[in-house]
């Protein structure tokens, strides 16, 4: 019972049907403080619908956008919250709805306000609520204001939107433009990462076919600059070429290296050609010492035949030797000829002295002249040569019975001549040349001796004296000599009791051996270790035979190579090509030379005749080279004076003039390498000039630079001016334009970060001192009308006259206002007083209401323009107001100060107009002119 009197006697909205507490809250007034609680205790209901009544009937909009999220595919919610936000309906004032925009994620609802609200403030914070790409192209296609459709193009970042946004809004050509400007942006940056990315692929090209590419004095360079190019490139480069890049630097580094290695053993060759040339001096001087001491030897020995003998020998071995690894120069070869030509003649001197020393003996016994004469006739000892003892008493005995005896005589001349003799036999005596001295004072010893006079005295002691010294030196060799002839015998005999050892090193001691053998010379001989000497030499002789059989077969086999070499290389020479590639020949010049020394040893009789002819050859191929590479240089020379002439051809571009010198230089890289020698100083010209010319094109770079950087300069001191200046009067609008104008003079800006900060920074203060210039051009338009406000009231009271009277009467301006009225307000003032004749009174029905519907909109359009919202009851002609606002505005935007001259206007315009309806109006309009006036301190 209780409970079913407390539901027949409680309040309507706490009725349990939803449908009667819908009806029940209907009638609730928000305005009396009990119906205001039971509204808010509505707003909790557990329906929906009777909830979003409650909150709209309480007009709290922070409690709806707060149960909102409840509530998002409700549309009644989203509509109601859509109209409250964007001011359509509700008394929320401008600052809570922008609060309340901040606290809002839906992007649903923020596009509806975008779309929809009355405020630019509160557009523009929806805008920069929103993130969705195609939230932000809807916007800039069809939202109302030009401001809320700019801003929401400057955030499409991406090509596709952009491209969208391009194709779709057509409505501003400002949105079109920026997403033009944009797009191209993005394509140029889309332009400049593929030309890098093709610069990248380039260089790496150019590495990898460097990388191939054989060595050139230039190798190192080119590669360090392939380098410095890599590094100074910003974009990164991706897995696949740094890797590339990693392998082809190794594989440059490699060939440096490798060239590094190869001029190590270029100069090692050499210096074992400089040390086969001191060999061969030092083998050259010892057979032609031997050679001048037959000749100034008192008589020639067998002894003096053998050691001849055998030092020919060891001259052909080493020699030959010597030649296979590095041939003879010709000053040597010629040296080498003399040489063996004085040795076969002294050899072929003694054969036929051998031939008739035995019949020239018995002649000389039986004192047989005749037959004496024509032995040493058939004998034909040369006269350089010292003849041997039997030969010289023949001739003394021949020249004796020739010529009749007469008294020797010294002359000084003589005496000259034997004082030079002996200083050389001194200076032998010093070298420690013991078989040339021995030699030498066995030759003056008898003719020194056998001069008489008194002046030949200061000779005969001085030979005394160097005699002793020649004997010390004998009694010194036989000291040393005789346990270095006991070592040598053992060595040799231990070297041929030796089966292990290789031929080659058997060969090689076995030589050296008998050279420190020979060496000796006569000092402590023995006919018992001569023999064992000998006998353990034949057993290493015939040991080795074999080998050197195979080896003189390998030696034919050696020279028919080289021989077929050298028919290669002069057919070759026969026919060249013209055009032939000198690195290319340098190439078969160096692989000829490494096959020559590889086919080594060869046949010691046919190896200097092949020598000669591969010498010959290869002097005809560098020759072939050098005139190819001549012509190159001449080609290269060429191509220097191109492009001196384009350096100082200033009728063409000078990006032309780059494209053509880069060509020249593909050209010159083309040609192959000029002489040696020649080939770095024509580099260095061309490169000289070419460094010319692009110097030229690195200061016109350094020049634009500068321009751009002054201009930016320029800019922002321009920028800084308009910063610090802050307008007071409405007149200085002329300044804006002049800065303006002057910002337009700088443009355009080079394109990058800075100058569009600076562009953002200019518009943001251009917008700022417009709007500061407007609000200054509002406050003087006010000021305008408070100084007619005379001839406000002079109308009024005209028109309150002609309604109670009936008679019209004109208003004299000048006569009321002490001024002159502005040009602005003569022709409402003219039509002000037209319309006093024009409507009859009484006023109707009918015309009292237009003129208060009137005054009505003028009142609400200046106070959305002051204060930016209306009053609840005077929504339908904001909405009205605002409607034709944005019609006009797709036309052309219009200023705040044109709107409120305009309203003033209008106002001076409107009448006749009864006092009634001013004095019902006049307050708000003064409250709002004052708000107006009001101008924010600089």
């Amino acid at each position: 019972m209780h409970g079913l009197l407390r539901r027949l006697f409680a309040p309507r909205w706490q009725h349990p049907d939803p449908e009667v507490r819908r009806q029940a809250l209907q009638r609730l007034d928000p305005e009396q403080s009990e119906q205001r609680q039971a509204l808010q205790s509505l707003s909790q209901d557990p329906d929906s619908q009777i909830r979003l009544a409650a909150l709209l009937a309480l007009d709290d909009c922070a409690s709806l956008v707060d149960a909102y999220s409840h509530h998002q595919q409700d549309e009644a919610w989203f509509n109601a919250i859509c109209q409250r936000l964007s001011g359509r309906e509700g008394h929320t004032d401008l600052q809570q709805r922008q609060a309340l925009i901040e606290r809002l994620e839906e992007p649903r609802v923020l596009s509806a306000v975008a779309l929809q609200a009355d405020n630019l403030t509160l557009r523009l914070s929806a805008l920069d609520r929103l993130t969705d790409e195609n939230d932000l192209i809807h916007q800039a296609c069809h939202n109302g204001v030009a401001a809320v459709r700019h801003q929401a193009a400057e955030r499409i970042e991406d090509e596709e939107g952009l491209k969208r946004l391009l194709k779709e809004a057509r409505r501003d050509r400002q949105v079109v433009r920026l997403a033009r400007e944009r797009l191209n942006r993005l394509r140029s940056d889309a332009q400049w990462l593929e030309a890098e990315e093709q610069q990248r692929e380039t260089l790496l090209n150019q590495l990898e076919q460097h990388a191939r590419a054989p060595w050139e004095p230039l190798y190192g360079g080119r590669f360090r600059h392939l380098e410095r190019q890599w590094e100074q490139l910003t974009q990164p480069p991706s897995v696949e070429q740094e890797q590339r890049f990693h392998q082809a630097r190794l594989n440059c580094r490699k060939t440096l290296h490798d060239h590094e290695t190869r001029e190590q053993a270029r100069q090692q060759s050499i210096e074992r050609r400089d040390e086969a040339e001191n060999t061969r001096e030092q083998l050259l001087e010892g057979i032609e010492e031997t050679l001048d001491g037959l000749r100034h030897a008192a008589a020639m020995t067998v002894q003096d035949i053998d050691s001849l003998r055998a030092q020919r020998q060891l001259l052909d071995q080493r020699w030959q030797t010597l030649s296979d690894m590095h041939p003879p120069s010709d000053v040597m070869r010629q040296r080498y000829t003399l040489a063996i030509q004085d040795y076969d003649q002294c050899l072929e001197a003694w054969q036929r002295w051998c031939a008739v020393s035995a019949d020239m003996e018995k002649a000389l016994a039986n004192e047989d002249h005749a037959t004496l004469a024509a032995q040493i006739t058939q004998c034909q000892w040369p006269d350089a040569l010292t003849p041997p003892a039997l030969l010289g008493r023949a001739q003394t005995v021949l020249n004796a019975e020739n010529s009749a005896p007469s008294q020797p005589t010294e002359d000084h001349p003589t005496l000259t001549t034997y004082a030079g003799e002996l200083d050389t036999f001194e200076h032998l005596l010093e070298r420690g040349a013991f078989k040339s001295a021995s030699r030498l004072h066995q030759r003056l010893k008898p003719r020194i001796e056998g001069f008489e006079s008194a002046s030949a005295q200061p000779l005969k002691a001085r030979l005394k004296h160097l005699a002793a010294r020649l004997a010390e030196l004998r009694d010194w060799r036989g000291f040393v000599a005789g346990p270095k002839r006991e070592q040598l015998c053992a060595s040799i005999e231990a070297l041929a009791n030796d089966l292990h050892m290789a031929e080659e090193a058997l060969d090689r001691h076995h030589l050296q051996l008998v050279k420190e053998w020979k060496s000796l010379g006569d000092a402590a001989a023995n006919r018992e270790q001569a023999t064992r000497f000998r006998s353990a030499s034949d057993r290493i002789h015939e040991r080795l035979a074999p080998w050197r059989q195979q080896l003189s077969e390998e030696r034919e086999t050696n020279l028919q190579a080289r021989e077929a070499l050298c028919d290669q290389l002069e057919s070759l020479l026969a026919q060249p090509a013209e055009d032939a590639d000198p690195d290319v020949l340098r190439q078969i010049r160096d692989k000829a030379r490494l096959q020559w020394r590889h086919y080594s040893p060869v046949p010691r009789d046919h190896s200097e005749a092949v020598g000669r002819r591969f010498g010959t050859i290869r002097h005809q191929l560098q020759a072939l080279i050098d005139q190819r590479a001549e012509t190159i240089a001449s080609q290269k020379r060429g191509l220097i004076g191109q492009v001196t002439a384009l350096r100082s051809d200033e009728s063409q571009p000078l990006a032309q003039r780059i494209h053509l010198t880069k060509q020249l230089q593909l050209r010159w890289r083309a040609l192959g390498r000029a002489p040696k020698g020649e080939e770095q100083t024509l580099w260095k010209t061309f490169r000289h000039e070419c460094d010319q010319l692009f110097a030229q094109r690195d200061a016109h770079k350094n020049e634009q630079a500068a321009r751009q950087q002054q201009q930016l300069d320029e800019m922002q001191t321009l920028i800084d001016q308009m910063d610090s200046w802050q307008p007071i009067e409405a007149s200085e609008a002329t300044t804006l334009e002049n800065f303006l104008n002057q910002a337009n003079q700088l443009e355009p800006l080079p394109r990058n970060r800075r100058s569009e900060g600076m562009q953002r920074r200019m518009s943001g203060i251009v917008r700022a001192r417009r709007e500061r210039l407007n609000r200054l051009a509002v406050a003087n338009t006010v000021q305008q009308w408070h100084a007619i406000m005379p001839l406000v009231n002079a109308h009024l009271a005209a028109d309150q006259h002609y309604l109670n009277e009936g008679i019209p009467s004109d208003v004299d301006a000048q006569a009321v206002l002490s001024d002159s009225l502005p040009a602005c307000f003569s022709e409402a003032h003219n039509t002000r007083n037209q319309q006093r004749h024009r409507i009859a009174v009484p006023l109707s029905d009918a015309d009292h209401a237009k003129l208060a519907e009137s005054l009505a909109r003028l009142r609400v359009h200046l106070s959305m323009l002051a204060v930016g919202s209306v009053r609840q009851s005077d929504e339908p002609l904001r909405l009205a107001i605002q409607v034709e606002r944005l019609n006009e505005g797709f036309k052309q935007e219009r200023s705040r100060d044109l709107e409120v001259t305009d309203i003033l206007v209008a106002l001076l315009a409107l009448g006749p107009l009864p006092t009634s309806l001013w004095d019902a109006e006049v307050e708000e309009l003064d409250k709002l002119l004052s708000r107006m006036a009001r101008v924010p301190l600089p």
